[in-house]
């Protein structure tokens, strides 16, 4: 992680442990997580939003 603090409002899509933890808290896969990423950038309010079709 080096010296730099974490940003809980954002999901790191290519960080493993933040895409499982994503998943596993909405209940979806981690392909459907990196999907969301991709498609509404990192913003984590954003993601949760697209996961929950809203």
């Amino acid at each position: 992680m080096g010296n730099t603090p974490q940003d809980r409002s954002r999901v790191a899509g290519k960080q493993d442990h933040e895409v499982r933890y994503e998943a596993d808290k909405t209940g979806k896969s981690k392909a459907e997580v990196k999907d969301a990423v991709k498609e509404v950038g990192n913003s984590r309010k954003k993601v949760e939003q697209k996961l929950d079709g809203k």
